[in-house]
């Protein structure tokens, strides 16, 4: 996907305190423009207080979020240029879809009229029925169709996913790769799911307990980290193996797995050196991943995480 223009959203030591809990705590983040910005974390590690400062509905304690440099809280042309879609979803008690189009014409000027009554007639969401009335599902997906037909540039999702079958996640993501294609729209997606972001996400921020624990473009990890599979000598147990960055290893009689860190033709370069009587380079998991960086800095994060 080709990346254009030079937006970016910039929080610089962004804290939250509620009385004596700090919900987010000193967070800097970068997120450019036409990529897909994955938040991901355990209830309560403050990824919807973060999303509500980006979206200037809560006032930062500390530090700033700023829009290509325009600060956003209290600043109505710069959240013209953002859509929020919160987990908690709120609708008029008597409100139709019909409605909630008629009320986001009146803030977001490019909001597409005609698509939206189109995509309410593809997911089945009755134009006139009472939002009341409707499964957690469907306000979801409500919720979606008016963040893409709003026609923002930015498009702030606290739990997106959360209630919907795997048939409409997909569809949602097919929905936001269209608009990042054709208009080059930023999602920035919040999700205690690691595995719903894998294949939607282009950098991914781990937050705990209202700290950045880590953060990474997807390319560049799984570029720098490999699994390896291999038997080696008899009686070698990876000591053959060496300028290898060895991160994790584990043992099964002469099968070795290992997690490295390297370049792949470093790796290759190193494997083939030792002579092994077998080897193979498997691809990792975005979850996979993850394990092995948090592990090296003293985290499990299957505890943190799933």
């Amino acid at each position: 996907m080709e990346r254009q223009g030079k937006r970016m959203i910039e929080t610089v030591n962004l804290t939250k305190r509620f009385e004596d809990v700090v919900a987010v705590d000193h967070v800097s983040a970068a997120i450019k423009d036409g990529y897909v910005f994955g938040l991901v974390g355990t209830n309560g590690a403050g990824k919807s207080t973060f999303l509500r400062m980006l979206s200037g509905v809560l006032k930062p304690d500390e530090g700033t979020v700023t829009i290509d440099g325009a600060p956003v809280y209290e600043n109505e042309k710069a959240k013209l240029r953002f859509f929020y879609i919160s987990d908690d979803q709120h609708f008029p008690g008597n409100g139709t879809p019909r409605d909630m189009m008629a009320f986001y014409r009146k803030f977001y000027p490019a909001f597409d009229c005609g698509r939206y009554q189109k995509l309410l007639d593809s997911f089945g969401l009755p134009g006139n029925r009472k939002i009341s009335t409707f499964s957690k599902g469907m306000k979801k997906q409500l919720s979606v169709l008016c963040g893409i037909c709003a026609g923002t540039d930015y498009l702030f999702c606290d739990e997106t996913f959360d209630g919907l079958d795997p048939v409409m996640r997909q569809t949602v993501k097919s929905l936001f790769a269209n608009d990042m294609e054709e208009r080059n729209m930023t999602p920035i997606i919040a999700s205690h799911n690691l595995r719903e972001l894998e294949d939607i996400c282009d950098h991914v921020g781990l937050l705990h307990k209202g700290g950045i624990l880590l953060s990474r473009d997807l390319d560049e990890m799984k570029t720098t980290i490999h699994k390896v599979q291999c038997v080696l000598a008899d009686g070698d147990q990876g000591e053959s193996l060496k300028g290898l960055e060895i991160m994790k290893k584990e043992s099964r009689g002469r099968l070795l797995t290992l997690t490295v860190r390297g370049e792949r033709e470093q790796v290759e370069a190193v494997m083939q050196a030792a002579e092994p009587v077998f080897y193979e380079l498997i691809p990792l998991s975005l979850e996979e991943i993850f394990i092995s960086e948090t592990e090296v800095a003293g985290y499990d994060i299957k505890k943190l995480v799933f």
